[in-house]
């Protein structure tokens, strides 16, 4: 059964965005809101496998300007695979005013890291360098959680539960999606 009649405007987004979430969908997000009709609701869709998430951070916090500067509704429409900085992007979005086409699927996980650390040097200065590092892996975890506290807020969704998921990758299907009520509906 289809919910698309209830919901007319997401059969044409003003935003549509695709690919990697990096600094060209950034662009593009820019772009298309410049395009966009300057009042009335706001309808923005996606499809993502992710990628950076401060990138999805950004596009995200300038739709709750959006949203709280202008007094706009902002409606956000996941298609295909919401996947990682996806997931954070919609993060952005209040859990009633999110949506997902049949099929879709959200993946959460935890934030990934690659360094490689080369010391080498007086000791003291070493002793700064690794805490720098350490500053900075437990600066992204709080980050990654104030992410995920966005992402369930309004739902069903125990924090615990998404902080014992993310690390083996959470895929999240449509209709679970609406169930554990991260989006309003499925169309």
């Amino acid at each position: 059964m289809t919910h698309a009649t209830n919901y007319p405007l997401l059969a044409a987004p003003h935003v549509h965005l695709s690919g990697p979430v990096d600094q060209l969908m950034y662009q593009s997000f820019r772009d298309q809101l410049a395009a966009a009709p300057t009042e009335g609701t706001l309808v923005v869709a996606i499809s993502t496998l992710g990628g950076d998430p401060e990138v999805a951070r950004l596009m995200g916090d300038e739709v709750r300007l959006i949203r709280d500067y202008e007094g706009r509704e902002t409606l956000f429409l996941g298609k295909v695979a919401v996947y990682s900085a996806g997931a954070t992007f919609m993060a952005a979005f209040p859990t009633d005013k999110r949506f997902l086409t049949c099929g879709t699927r959200i993946m959460v996980h935890e934030r990934i890291l690659t360094a490689d650390m080369h010391l080498s040097g007086p000791l003291k200065s070493l002793t700064a360098t690794l805490k720098a590092k350490l500053h900075e892996i437990e600066h992204s975890i709080r980050i990654e959680e104030e992410g995920f506290r966005d992402l369930i807020a309004g739902s069903k969704i125990a924090f615990e539960e998404v902080c014992r998921r993310a690390p083996e990758n959470w895929y999240i299907e449509a209709e679970e999606a609406r169930e554990l009520g991260l989006v309003l509906d499925v169309i």
